[in-house]
């Protein structure tokens, strides 16, 4: 698929059919997040795959009750280390949370290209997805992700025009 069809495509999907990703898609999802930049190459990240039913089960009342997360065949838990992240961006933060950011996204407009579908999670309990998925204390939960064949069209939502979000030379 062309890279701008992928970004057109790629949709928030809240239902999937229960059919299996293949490992094989799967691997490159994953790959692809491996290969995303990350500020001074420290890779901060890590992910956990979960296809286990009863621990899908466990996550949706970890994730404020989103019960779709648990129908796609797998959902893609993004952790990131603040410890070692560099911790200077714009001199004033640490980049844990943007470094798993743009790997997650990769991940996420890879399963697009594999006519998958996904839905970035941020509303969750952070607390009780690493009891679930014995996340360790020094590493934090940024994001979720069912991964998943669609069980319906996401619907368009629509987004700003260029001259509501861009500027030049100055804001």
């Amino acid at each position: 698929m062309e890279f701008y069809e992928v970004l057109r495509k790629r949709k928030s999907v809240r239902k999937y059919k229960s059919d299996p990703v293949s490992d094989d898609a799967l691997n490159r999802i994953l790959e692809a997040g491996r290969i995303a930049p990350s500020a001074k190459n420290i890779q901060p990240w890590h992910f956990i795959v979960v296809r286990d039913r009863k621990t899908k089960e466990k996550l949706i009342e970890a994730c404020r009750g989103q019960r779709f997360i648990a129908e796609a065949d797998v959902i893609l838990c993004g952790c990131s280390s603040e410890k070692i992240a560099w911790g200077r961006m714009g001199g004033y933060m640490s980049a844990f949370a943007i470094d798993l950011t743009i790997a997650f996204e990769h991940m996420i407009l890879a399963a697009a290209n594999e006519a998958l579908a996904t839905c970035w999670i941020g509303a969750f309990e952070e607390k009780k997805v690493k009891e679930i998925l014995r996340v360790p204390d020094d590493v934090r939960v940024v994001a979720l992700t069912p991964i998943g064949h669609p069980a319906e069209d996401a619907k368009n939502r629509g987004r700003k025009p260029l001259g509501e979000i861009v500027s030049y030379e100055k804001y």
